[in-house]
């Protein structure tokens, strides 16, 4: 099995998971709990991203200080999300709507932890429906996986 069909079966474990629940802090709670940052699943994940960043097949574009890329499509084995990963070090990237919300895996990629996304450490991250925010890593640097439901985001035009 290749690297990308094994992270799929990684991200379809939380997608299976997540099902049709609206997406909430409700939802937030329910994922740190289920797949907690320090837990078996999340940390394979951590591993398939640094291994994906590292061999190219992840975050294989760069614009703005910011390395990216979407990993996998909207697929239905997937409950229609996608995935993306970013990798940040002390930035904020572009500002952008979430039309069916975002639900984020933030994973800081030095020993020490430090690393926040928007305020946040490791763990799962859920923005609802029609939220919006400049995404930004402080504290370090971060790999912040995107969950977006039908792949939907829309970038702010300056």
């Amino acid at each position: 099995m290749s690297n990308i069909e094994t992270f799929q079966g990684l991200i379809r474990q939380v997608t299976d998971f997540i099902g049709a629940q609206p997406l909430d802090k409700t939802l937030q709670e329910k994922l740190n709990k289920q797949f907690p940052y320090g837990g078996d699943v999340c940390q394979r994940i951590v591993e398939a991203c640094r291994t994906g960043v590292q061999e190219g097949w992840m975050c294989q574009y760069e614009a703005g200080g910011l390395r990216y890329g979407r990993v996998i499509k909207p697929a239905a084995e997937l409950h229609n999300y996608s995935v993306d990963v970013v990798d940040m070090e002390d930035i904020a990237g572009p500002h952008h709507r979430h039309p069916n919300g975002e639900i984020d895996l933030i994973m800081p990629m030095a020993a020490s932890q430090d690393a926040r996304f928007d305020g946040q450490p490791g763990g799962w991250l859920v923005y609802g429906p029609d939220s919006a925010h400049s995404p930004t890593v402080t504290q370090g640097r971060a790999l912040v996986l995107y969950l977006l439901p039908e792949g939907k985001i829309e970038f702010t035009r300056h």
